[in-house]
């Protein structure tokens, strides 16, 4: 019976990989066919609709919103400034912080996107009940914090140890 049990752990682990990988492989896929449309790249097509979403994102927070470095962010803007979507605007708030907005341009593309393809993944979110969600989080998250222990180097950061 126990090795009965060790087939029908293998065989759940291996349906939840393949549940994985869908999900990364149709987040790819979506982003990749709404960008195409729009004549955007995959990160150019995040940060138009987090603009949309937020309006005005300094360089920092963008980044962290699209989860890449701040050198490979300041590239993507370099590039949609130049194409006329986005504009650095100084903060009011704290003159040194340089804020990103969309321009008439990158926001009429952004009307024009029908989903960011994230919020897909938001809405499908919403079927599990708040105990669903919490533990899929702390599953997911102690799987995370494994892969992260056996593939980096050096110290967790505090902000994702197990909740």
């Amino acid at each position: 019976m126990a090795a009965q049990n060790g087939k029908d752990l293998a065989g759940d682990a291996e349906a939840v990989l393949e549940a994985i990988i869908y999900l990364y492989t149709e987040g790819r896929r979506i982003t990749k066919e709404l960008a195409r449309k729009a004549e955007l790249t995959g990160p150019q097509l995040a940060v138009i609709k987090g603009l949309e979403q937020i309006g005005k994102l300094s360089l920092t927070e963008l980044s962290e919103r699209i989860r890449a470095q701040n050198s490979t962010v300041t590239g993507i803007i370099d590039r949609m400034e130049r194409e006329g979507l986005v504009v650095r605007e100084r903060s009011t708030e704290d003159r040194r912080v340089i804020q990103i907005r969309l321009t008439e341009k990158g926001a009429a593309i952004a009307r024009e996107i029908p989903v960011e393809p994230m919020e897909v993944f938001q809405e499908a979110l919403g079927i599990l009940s708040p105990a669903e969600t919490r533990d899929l989080l702390r599953i997911l998250t102690k799987v995370a914090n494994r892969v992260r222990e056996r593939t980096e180097p050096g110290p967790r950061p505090k902000g994702n140890q197990e909740p």
